[in-house]
């Protein structure tokens, strides 16, 4: 009776609006168009693990899963595989998704990365990559991504493709010594980093030490500290028909 009550749930789900279980913020502004930006749940692993999440509605058309973020130091970034694995922080402000999150998200649709970031002077600039994935944890969790687009910021990235995850308990990264530990964040380090985004947080100026900080290089240099970064992804429209 337990198999056919959940079977009855599962049709119900597929059948009833009210059940709706969104993936990503994409099917949120589908469901919806005049959702504005602010935090959503979905549901990337299924309808028994909800996930809260920032969901970016008005840049460049919106509907962005937004997976990292960094806008006043509140966070700290320096932390082990463990951490972001399943993600920390706040949603609301600073956080990491979580690499087992963002790889369902990679999983289910084809999908398109941005970058966005600010400097001390309200500056703005961007990033954008024609596609975004990861491979599973058994395969390191590698980064593969597509061609580049400039929003101002440079590429900073494409360096770092097909690049696996490294944290300071874990090295994957080409270098002799551990990046991570070296450069205080997490990510797909190289040998090391051309972008640092989860780096010390500080105003500019602030930190002594080089290159360990927020950085876009491309952007604003080695030792520049940016006030904002935030890291998203949407679904690749799977038509650009004119009509």
């Amino acid at each position: 009776m337990l198999v056919i009550a959940l079977l009855v749930l599962v049709a119900s789900v597929h059948a009833d609006p009210q059940f709706y279980l969104p993936i990503d913020c994409d099917d949120i502004h589908r469901h919806d168009n005049t959702s504005a930006s602010g935090v959503y749940i979905i549901y990337p692993g299924g309808p028994t693990t909800p996930l809260h999440v920032y969901c970016d509605m008005d840049t460049d058309g919106g509907r962005w899963t937004v997976f990292q973020r960094r806008i006043d130091g509140t966070e700290n970034f320096y932390r082990p595989w463990s951490h972001y694995k399943t993600g920390f922080g706040n949603v609301a402000g600073e956080y990491w998704l979580g690499l087992e999150n963002i790889f369902l998200l990679s999983m289910r649709k084809k999908n398109e990365l941005r970058v966005d970031m600010e400097d001390w002077d309200k500056e703005k600039a961007s990033a954008k990559y024609s596609s975004f994935s990861l491979d599973s944890e058994n395969y390191g969790y590698q980064l593969h991504l597509g061609s580049f687009t400039d929003g101002g910021a440079g590429d900073s990235l494409t360096n770092l493709n097909n690049m696996k995850f490294t944290t300071f308990d874990r090295d994957q990264d080409k270098w002799d010594k551990n990046c991570a530990q070296h450069f205080l964040g997490g990510f797909w380090y190289n040998t090391c980093h051309l972008a640092n985004p989860t780096g010390m947080y500080a105003p500019h100026g602030a930190i002594g030490f080089e290159n360990v900080h927020v950085i876009w290089q491309t952007w604003k240099g080695w030792n520049y500290s940016l006030k904002t970064i935030a890291m998203k992804i949407r679904p690749v429209d799977k038509c650009s028909c004119t009509h």
